[in-house]
């Protein structure tokens, strides 16, 4: 057997080879007699079953099936170190074949047991646990288990391909829209070019006229200057010549008297006005004029423009205080809505999102894509301040709540309605809002503000660039009077 080894003999059919009797020919632990191996001087291996089954009544010497060498019956010795070798063999094949032998009975796995879904062997059906059970065939189980899953892996089949055609539909549908948005932007950008050349047209022609007139003006002012000065020289001359006269001998002074006072009749610089603001003035006053039309146009574009784009239709949003922004001197309501100026400072973690020391909280929800709205009930309180923050905005320290920091805002200031602009917009309202509707326009850079009760627009911030950034609403408290909530 050694020789078979080294020749390349498979190890396990090696193994197999020296753990079989050589009279039965079959595996020692398949023989029942594990505790019965027998080994000889020729160097087999028995099993004392097979070797008294060969030799009968015998008592002499007898020869072995396999080599037929004559041996003694006193030749016989167990061979406990085979024994142990097929012990540990049993175990190994056991352990290999878990799953296919019943753990409890060591008994192979026949049968199938349909109440408690388990692979049963021969003893198993007969015990008190699977007696009253329904117990089929292994066979028929995994025949029928193998329909089962043939069944599910074709809906499967068929739901993934579904899946991949509206992958597909989809990816086309987007592609269309892309390219949809890439030639409206295009249009766009024809457009507001148009709009800039005509505006700087409209811009170089009016500061031309205004140089023109301030050329104009310059002209005229040293011209008058000019003739002014002439006729105070003038003046003065008529003056030293008259203040002279007196000083004269009396025939003398009366004979140039009357020269003198011809001469001062000649009243030249009322004769030859210098003035001519008036009509400076009238021209002016068309550029101005000019100048209104210019800022009505401009309003009225800035309030058409945005009303135009929110014709698109707003997602009402659903929008909770997230806590963890909260200053430690706000209260925030157990449903998360509603925000007030607390009586004493929280004693709250002092994590990274917490603004402090502004009365800030930001909303739970965020929004990077589409057009999104949602109301907040400012009520009659104190002073307030509403609208939408970048995800980036500072939460430490003092800094500038306008939209160069990231906020976009209006609100109750100082007692008077304002925009949060650069510099504060004040706001003309007909009357004080008790709900303010914020719009946020992701994909235009809108932020306008309604009225919600009357429709009634209120501020509309230039166009921003989010930058696919996260914008969240923002409340802020000014007052131990205020208390926002949000709506519904």
């Amino acid at each position: 057997m050694a020789a078979a080894a080294g020749a390349g003999l498979d190890p396990v059919k090696g193994l197999q080879e020296e753990t079989t009797c050589s009279t039965a020919l079959d595996y020692f632990l398949n023989l029942d007699c594990v505790r019965n191996e027998l080994t000889t001087d020729c160097g087999h291996n028995f099993c004392r079953a097979c070797v008294t089954q060969s030799w009968g009544e015998s008592v002499a010497n007898v020869s072995f099936p396999q080599c037929r060498e004559i041996c003694p019956r006193s030749g016989l010795k167990p061979n406990r170190q085979l024994r142990n070798v097929v012990y540990w063999v049993k175990q190994f094949i056991l352990t290999q074949r878990a799953g296919l032998v019943c753990e409890k009975h060591q008994e192979p796995l026949k049968l199938f047991c349909q109440d408690d879904h388990v692979p049963i062997c021969l003893v198993c059906e007969k015990s008190k646990g699977h007696r009253a059970h329904t117990v089929v065939p292994i066979e028929e189980a995994v025949q029928e288990y193998k329909e089962k899953l043939s069944n599910h892996l074709e809906t499967l089949q068929k739901d993934r391909d579904e899946v991949l055609a509206l992958k597909l539909s989809r990816g086309k549908k987007s592609q269309e829209l892309l390219e949809a948005v890439g030639a409206k932007r295009k249009k766009a950008l024809s457009e507001f070019e148009r709009l800039h050349q005509f505006l700087e047209e409209q811009q170089s022609l009016l500061l031309a006229r205004l140089g023109e007139l301030e050329t104009e003006i310059g002209k005229r002012r040293g011209e008058d200057a000019a003739r002014c000065s002439e006729e105070i020289s003038r003046l003065d001359t008529l003056i030293r010549e008259m203040e002279g006269q007196f000083q004269q001998p009396a025939s003398q002074f009366l004979q140039d008297v009357e020269s003198t006072l011809s001469r001062s009749k000649k009243r030249r610089w009322l004769q030859e006005p210098v003035d001519n603001s008036p009509e400076l003035e009238d021209t002016l006053r068309n550029f101005s004029l000019q100048t209104a039309d210019l800022q009505e146009t401009l309003q009225k574009f800035q309030e058409s423009l945005p009303s135009e784009i929110e014709k698109a239709p707003y997602r009402t949003a659903t929008v909770t205080l997230d806590p963890d922004t909260a200053n430690p001197e706000l209260v925030l309501s157990e449903d998360w809505k509603s925000v007030r100026w607390g009586e004493t400072r929280q004693n709250l973690p002092d994590n990274p999102e917490r603004f402090v020391p502004w009365r800030c909280v930001l909303g739970s929800e965020g929004f990077t894509w589409g057009r999104h709205c949602w109301e907040v009930e400012v009520g009659c309180g104190g002073d307030w301040s509403v609208g939408v923050a970048r995800e980036s905005v500072r939460r430490k320290g003092v800094f500038n709540l306008r939209p160069e920091g990231g906020i976009w805002a209006v609100g109750l200031v100082g007692g008077q309605y304002k925009a949060l602009t650069a510099r504060d917009t004040p706001l003309s309202l007909s009357s004080p809002p008790r709900r303010i509707r914020v719009c946020l326009d992701c994909v235009w850079g809108w932020v306008t503000f309604l009225d919600a009760d009357t429709e009634a627009p209120i501020f509309t911030f230039p166009p921003a660039s989010f930058s696919g950034e996260r914008i969240r609403p923002w409340l802020y408290v000014m007052w131990r009077g205020s208390q926002l909530r949000m709506c519904p």
